[in-house]
């Protein structure tokens, strides 16, 4: 019988969320308010309440979702490279692949200049440390397989990275249909640079 609760549980959390994309498409993430979400959803607002705080905290769950899923991706795919550019270059497309389909360029250019995640900073600077953590452990695996130096400072670069690709990321989704080509081009000539004489 829990069994079955939990998988009503994650029905109903999944639920809420996709009900929550729908109307931010539809109507924006300011004029949306937790009631639509829950008539939406069919569940009382105290349920949306229940499996989530806030709408900032449906955002996070939805920006967690997509880098965890890029990151699976990538973990996946990185014994298949024999270089760092090319694994770092794949990593960054699938984080950046994955948080578009999560919430479209549209949704993403009303929050960011909104800082809507900022009743929330721990969460949000939670999930982004935590990313960080996953690209630097994932630049480490590229190290023990010695196509990284060993004085290769993963820990500044997952942290470089994440801080330069958030600016490009920006300039991204100024476009509704953003043009990724472009910005794989500047990752590339980015992590080129990272990794010229670094290489062994």
């Amino acid at each position: 019988m829990s069994g079955l609760r939990q998988r009503q549980k994650e029905l109903r959390r999944e639920a809420i969320v996709t009900a929550a994309l729908e109307l931010f498409e539809t109507h924006g993430f300011t004029a949306t308010t937790v009631e639509q979400i829950a008539v939406q959803a069919g569940v009382s607002t105290p349920t949306v309440f229940n499996y989530f705080g806030s709408k900032q905290d449906i955002l996070l769950a939805l920006m967690e979702h997509a880098d965890q899923r890029a990151l699976g991706d990538a973990r996946v795919q990185m014994p298949v490279f024999d270089n760092a550019v090319d694994a770092m270059c794949y990593l960054e497309s699938q984080i950046i692949r994955r948080e578009l389909q999560a919430l479209p360029a549209a949704i993403w250019r009303e929050l960011l200049p909104l800082g809507v995640l900022t009743p929330r900073p721990d969460a949000a600077t939670h999930l982004n440390q935590r990313l960080i953590v996953e690209v630097a452990g994932l630049l480490r695996d590229l190290q023990a397989r010695g196509l990284l130096k060993a004085s290769f400072d993963v820990e500044f670069v997952a942290e470089f990275l994440n801080d330069y690709s958030s600016t490009l990321f920006m300039r991204l989704v100024q476009d509704d249909v953003p043009d990724l080509e472009a910005h794989d081009r500047r990752i590339r000539t980015l992590t080129q640079t990272l990794v010229e004489g670094l290489a062994p």
